[in-house]
């Protein structure tokens, strides 16, 4: 594939930068103009390919200067513009709240950009749903056939179940589906550490079309984790939310633990099931 890419930019220097079981990251340095991320998929994730470009055309409606533009694509790669920036997980900024208010801004913007149904996106959105609550009751259902199927604790099990029976009502809150990002954590944002200022974040591959409230739970499981000043920041700078957003997010925080404990443990990667687990079992009992 790297000949296809000296082909596509000839007379610039190929970097490898990292790679994955879905795709391989270069870095194109060019003599005349400035650099470039190249990512190439394996033939049988072309669809993944497919719903990148979609989804970062689709942000450049309103985060223009965020988020990487698609400048050329070629039979299973994808050249972005590089974004300036180191990501947000390898720095330690003086302030977080303030470097928070910008993830906030980032996260509404983003919540911008309505879609016709819910539904996981590709370059469309798949076996869509008209309401939250159908999609999230389907998003549920799933994981916890996975979480059974993987021999995830009995006890817990129900105790998930039943507080989602128990708060389903919750669902209901939400009636205008956007775009979500999905993965929207420290390690998908960039920063300048010089200024402390966001460049923009990348990794679009598992966006969807839901609640808004999606995004913030993510953030708060992946990254916040309990931390009032960078949950402060994020709310200040995302602006109002409704009244029910503390049991939304709850509910949400909830459903992204389960689904992380599924994708580690169909991996056979045990390390941080104990921990995952605790955190589940920490919201159904509160």
């Amino acid at each position: 594939m790297t000949d296809a890419i000296r082909r596509a930019f000839p007379d610039s220097e190929i970097i490898p930068r990292s790679g994955g079981e879905l795709h391989t990251v270069f870095e194109v340095r060019r003599t005349a103009a400035d650099p470039l991320i190249v990512k190439v998929y394996a033939p049988e994730w072309a669809w993944k390919q497919a719903k990148e470009v979609y989804v970062y055309n689709l942000l450049a409606t309103q985060l223009a200067d965020a988020v990487p533009h698609v400048i050329e694509v070629g039979d299973n790669f994808t050249a972005l513009t590089k974004l300036d920036g180191v990501p947000l997980s390898e720095t330690d900024p003086p302030d977080w709240r303030a470097m928070y208010e910008q993830l906030g801004r980032l996260l509404k913007a983003i919540h911008r950009i309505e879609q016709p149904a819910y539904g996981y996106l590709t370059d469309e959105i798949l076996d869509p749903l008209p309401d939250n609550t159908q999609y999230m009751r389907r998003q549920f259902a799933k994981k916890l056939r996975e979480f059974e199927d993987l021999n995830g604790d009995p006890a817990l099990h129900q105790g998930i179940q039943r507080f989602v029976e128990t708060h389903a009502e919750l669902l209901e809150s939400n009636t205008t589906p956007t775009l979500c990002h999905n993965d929207f954590h420290e390690g998908n944002v960039l920063v300048d550490p010089a200024t402390w200022r966001v460049t923009g974040f990348i990794d679009v591959e598992n966006a969807i079309a839901a609640d808004p409230l999606m995004d913030l739970a993510k953030t708060q499981a992946y990254s916040i984790r309990g931390n009032e000043e960078k949950l402060a920041g994020l709310l200040d700078g995302y602006g109002e939310l409704p009244p029910d957003w503390r049991e939304r997010t709850t509910l949400y925080r909830l459903y992204h633990s389960l689904e992380l404990w599924d994708w580690f443990a169909s991996r056979g990667t045990t390390a941080h099931l104990d921990g995952i687990a605790r955190d589940l079992a920490g919201i159904v009992d509160s």
